[in-house]
């Protein structure tokens, strides 16, 4: 039933892309030419979105709890200490992407494409065209660009399994569509620091 709800392309991309890991993975986000997909860090979820009046009052919103401002933090200080390369930071207007955005990368552009559905109903293939399109579009060599969304309108056009808050996919963009070459956690971006220089 799943399989119903989830493009074709990206359950075949799914299926067919291999994992980069370790060196190989760090080499490749150094290089750049990649995006990284965040969902927003840890919130608090007594608090929800169905006040929201508005993006930019945070006291209608659910927004980041105090670990996930720490969360946010680490994230940032784990990328920046591996000589990543970061280009534009771009986020989901609501409060609790821009505030990971802020705190992990010390930028974030509003960008409604991150969360904007378009004009077909839910459920249906071809959701969320103006975030297709923003992870397909190429990044130049030596930078990487970082998008701070959420986990509903990233699963709707890549399936699998939900990205946990602070969860990333890195996305090699192919012009008309993307490729996820890896998943990284804290854990994970801590772990890179550990890779040998040179391989």
């Amino acid at each position: 039933m799943l399989a119903l709800l989830v493009p074709a392309a990206a359950l075949a991309q799914s299926a067919t892309t291999p994992a980069l890991g370790g060196a190989d993975l760090l080499a490749a986000l150094r290089a750049g030419g990649h995006v990284l997909y965040f969902r927003h860090a840890d919130t608090d979820h007594s608090q929800n979105d169905q006040r929201m009046t508005s993006v930019e009052d945070c006291t209608t919103q659910r927004n980041l709890s105090e670990p996930g401002r720490e969360h946010a933090r680490a994230l940032g200080d784990a990328i920046h200490a591996l000589g990543i390369p970061i280009g534009p930071v771009l986020a989901s207007p609501l409060c609790r992407t821009v505030e990971t955005a802020m705190l992990a990368f010390g930028a974030a552009r509003k960008s409604p494409a991150v969360r904007e559905g378009g004009p077909l109903p839910p459920g249906r293939p071809g959701r969320f065209p103006a975030l297709r399109a923003l992870l397909s579009t190429p990044v130049a060599p030596g930078t990487n660009t970082v998008v701070v969304g959420h986990a509903y309108p990233y699963y709707t056009l890549v399936g699998g399994q939900y990205l946990s808050e602070g969860e990333a996919d890195v996305l090699r963009p192919r012009g008309a569509d993307f490729e996820v070459v890896a998943r990284v956690g804290l854990a994970q971006w801590r772990a890179l620091a550990a890779v040998p220089p040179g391989r």
